[in-house]
């Protein structure tokens, strides 16, 4: 049976998705708040990533020294690690033929010039894609690494603001995002599913069936509350990659190339649709967040952008910061 037939599943589902709204749109904001600006971008990926493996690596250790070293359990991990690894070296392959990429010369004489000035020895293959504007790093070991640009951002943007967007994903290479990530968001997977099985094992446990529910519950809860960190977790990855953005080409092209994206989409929402339910809308630069922006875009209209209010329930279940934040980021680098 599949798995969203299984009331139990979808009742599970449902209440940790109100568990993750309520933190999101409520709880996360505050919290966020108290310790925004007292750590470093660095310090605080660190102590983020630390924190998301300390909590999951705990409750997965409690889980399975409750319910003991059994092959259902290490199966079902099993599985789950197999799965998220099939995926990672499918997914290449899935997105070329998606976007039907090609590999351009335009795109690679950017790529190897960028590669140039930072040093970087690893070569990344340069892809025009079909698609609404957007950029994107993907690939693997196997497959190769590799740097997308649409055609449409391609005359959308001038020579400037490519480098900077192809430097923010180059940056994602050089800092292993794609593999980081994959790690990350297979933890509230593994413990998810662990406690749906422990939920449905009280079920058969004429003893301990209602530990085991309580104990199931807990987890598929806090595997929500994990999300909500691998998201802000992520958000701070895109911070990094906008570093490498800026020291390519500088802070106006890259708040600029940013800004236009950003205006477009909103100027034609049949794209932004388009994108915004993406299966893989996580590759974008840019997180699909409500505001608003003009067409023309200026000094004067990126400092408007900077000022813009953004829904924190909508920023906290994001991939991506929201665009005034960014901008505002960039403001804050040295150079």
């Amino acid at each position: 049976m599949f798995l969203i037939f299984d009331p139990i599943y979808l009742m599970l589902a449902i209440a940790g998705y109100f568990v993750m709204f309520l933190l999101a749109g409520f709880v996360a904001p505050k919290v966020a708040g108290t310790f925004a600006g007292r750590f470093s971008l660095y310090t605080s990926m660190l102590l983020l990533g630390l924190l998301i493996i300390v909590i999951s690596g705990t409750i997965i250790y409690l889980i399975l020294f409750y319910v003991g070293i059994s092959a259902g359990f290490t199966g079902l991990i099993a599985f789950l690690v197999a799965i998220n690894l099939l995926m990672y070296i499918a997914s290449p392959y899935m997105i070329n033929m998606m976007y039907g990429a090609k590999q351009s010369p335009e795109v690679q004489e950017i790529v190897d010039e960028i590669s140039m000035r930072i040093g970087e020895r690893r070569r990344f293959k340069g892809m025009i894609v079909n698609s609404p504007p957007n950029a994107f790093a993907y690939g693997n070991f196997i497959a190769g690494r590799f740097v997308a640009v649409s055609e449409s951002l391609l005359r959308m943007l001038d020579r400037e603001e490519l480098m900077a967007v192809v430097g923010h994903e180059i940056g994602h290479h050089r800092h292993r995002d794609s593999a980081m990530m994959l790690l990350f968001g297979l933890l509230p997977s593994v413990i998810f599913y662990l406690g749906y099985a422990m939920v449905h094992s009280s079920l058969r446990d004429d003893r301990n069936g209602r530990q085991l529910a309580i104990l199931g519950i807990v987890a598929v809860v806090a595997s929500f509350v994990i999300q909500i960190l691998v998201l802000a977790f992520s958000r701070l990855r895109e911070y990094y990659a906008d570093t490498e953005g800026v020291r390519v080409a500088g802070k106006f092209p890259m708040q600029s190339a940013l800004a236009k994206i950003h205006s477009f989409y909103f100027r034609v929402p049949r794209a932004y649709e388009e994108i915004s339910s993406s299966t893989f809308k996580a590759l974008f630069i840019y997180a699909f967040t409500d505001a608003f922006a003009n067409a023309y875009i200026s000094m004067g209209e990126i400092e408007k952008l900077k000022r813009m209010k953004v829904s924190p329930l909508q920023e906290f279940m994001s991939t991506h910061p929201p665009l005034p934040k960014r901008l505002r980021f960039i403001d804050s680098l040295p150079y």
